[in-house]
């Protein structure tokens, strides 16, 4: 009989998937290949077998976390009415305050510690292309309000700050104690819909 042959690419993922809460549980800086190897239950050994590294498990982890968010957020988008509806799901991850949500934005806060911390260029680089398909999915929002009628041209000269603005209020929810996110996202984004959207006189 033959050997059975085994797609690296599947399994590094299937390894990856069944570790993927230990980063919420146990933190990106304490996890140990040994506890992935015993959380996917598989020899330590094998786990080199996919994979380099400790990192390189954890940024498989976040590729796929990423991924699913990613197609979680089209998903959404598509049940929005408006344009400012789609805008505001855009902010989501940033106001939403269930337990899941906060799990993985308390993910993304030890993971922003290490990106900044160690200069990690490979998860720098994922940050650009992370950026890149916010942006054209922004772009792509803002296009389909002018199409549509519901915004001035002149809106798609705000996607970049649109992005900056999300970024900072991420950074204001994890640095500070007393910050409402809620409450400063609700109003820049209306005065600035008071800007961008066509007046129907």
């Amino acid at each position: 009989m033959a050997p059975k042959v085994v797609d690296k690419a599947q399994k590094r993922r299937e390894i990856a998937i069944a570790c993927k809460d230990l980063i919420y549980e146990i933190g990106i800086k304490k996890l140990t290949v040994a506890q992935a190897a015993k959380t996917a239950e598989i020899g330590k050994g094998t786990i080199y077998e996919y994979f380099e590294s400790k990192e390189d498990i954890i940024f498989e982890i976040i590729n796929i976390s990423i991924e699913e968010y990613h197609t979680e957020f089209l998903e959404t988008i598509k049940e929005a009415k408006t344009t400012k509806e789609k805008i505001f799901h855009f902010f989501r991850f940033v106001l939403d305050e269930s337990d899941e949500n906060m799990k993985h934005f308390n993910g993304y806060k030890e993971y922003l510690s290490v990106v900044l911390g160690e200069e990690n260029e490979q998860m720098k680089k994922y940050n650009d292309t992370c950026h890149i398909f916010f942006k054209e999915q922004l772009k792509n929002i803002i296009d389909e309000g002018i199409k549509r009628s519901e915004l001035i041209p002149q809106a798609v000269n705000f996607i970049d700050g649109l992005l900056v603005f999300e970024k900072g209020l991420i950074l204001q929810k994890m640095t500070q104690e007393e910050c409402d996110v809620d409450t400063i996202c609700k109003s820049f984004i209306n005065n600035l819909f008071d800007l961008i959207e066509v007046k129907n006189d």
